[in-house]
């Protein structure tokens, strides 16, 4: 990892922190600009500061930038994929594939076969076509672009959010109510960059629904529709709510029913075409490590 520092020159003032990164021929794009903000990688005169921040003249900004990895190369496709046309993909991801490449990085995950698939659009080379993610350990439906233009529009529909994003979630404990809705700002935790937290000092929206489908003796069966989408949303929501994903060993609770993963399964999507405008309804069923999981809380009711 190499540093680099820079002083704010006059012309800067008053710019935006990501703007200015995003200047740099360092850095050379918003999209890494952004990035390496969310990563914690940029000091102002020695201070963590939002992507938002006025410079001043005068200023000293240091940037931890990653060492170069190897470009995203195309890989065997072993994902299903229920859903194809010209336009975009659905896959389906099992647990334990990454999405996109991390911690340098490119091999092994979701965004390589994409390539193969002939997924794009975006600016990041190393996520052809994603629009949403899912979390390593979470298996479902995604949908996948595969021009600039799809991306667009599909990026778009998930903003004015009419792309409807339902899970399947096992939690221990049992809700107060049928029905819920968690409306609480989230972002990074103050300490440990990887975890999300509702006490952040970079709150930002987040609301997910819930629907009690089946209730047993130490755990609750929910149907959870995201009507935002930030990182581990529905892992934070629920634990914020003493209702702890079973499995989750970030925010739940570890092990639980001989899980060796988080029990949220992203079952279902549904929404309009970007070109035709013709309904998109496509269901995943639970994976057969949820199901054996689901048996042992349903055999201790």
């Amino acid at each position: 990892m190499a540093t680099v520092r820079f002083t704010v020159a006059e012309p800067e003032a008053g710019l935006r922190l990501d703007k200015a990164l995003a200047e740099r021929p360092e850095i050379g794009s918003r999209s890494l600009a952004e990035k390496l903000l969310r990563e914690r990688a940029v000091l102002v005169d020695g201070e963590l500061r939002t992507k938002s921040h006025r410079l001043e003249a005068g200023s000293t900004i240091e940037v931890d930038l990653p060492q170069t990895v190897p470009a995203l190369v195309a890989e065997p496709v072993t994902v299903d994929v229920p859903y194809a046309d010209e336009h975009i993909l659905i896959v389906e991801k099992p647990a334990g594939l990454a999405v996109h490449p991390g911690a340098g990085r490119t091999e092994g995950t979701l965004a390589a076969q994409l390539l193969t698939l002939g997924a794009a659009g975006g600016e990041d080379a190393e996520r052809p076509g994603i629009v949403h993610r899912l979390d390593r350990d979470t298996s479902g439906l995604l949908v996948v672009a595969r021009s600039d233009e799809a991306y667009g529009r599909l990026q778009g529909a998930i903003r004015r959010r009419l792309v409807e994003r339902r899970y399947t979630a096992l939690v221990r404990g049992h809700p107060r109510s049928r029905t819920g809705r968690i409306d609480a700002p989230m972002g990074r935790h103050r300490r440990e960059p990887t975890r999300r937290s509702l006490d952040t000092d970079e709150p930002r929206e987040a609301v997910t629904h819930f629907e009690v489908v089946e209730t047993m003796r130490s755990h609750a069966l929910l149907d959870v529709r995201l009507e935002t989408g930030r990182t581990h949303q529905i892992r934070v929501h629920l634990a914020a709510i003493e209702l702890p994903v079973s499995g989750d060993a970030e925010y739940g609770v570890v092990g639980d029913l001989g899980l060796q993963r988080q029990f949220l399964h992203a079952y279902r999507l549904r929404f309009r075409h970007p070109f035709t405008n013709e309904e998109v309804d496509v269901s995943s069923p639970l994976p057969a490590d949820l199901e054996a999981a689901l048996s042992v809380a349903r055999a201790r009711a």
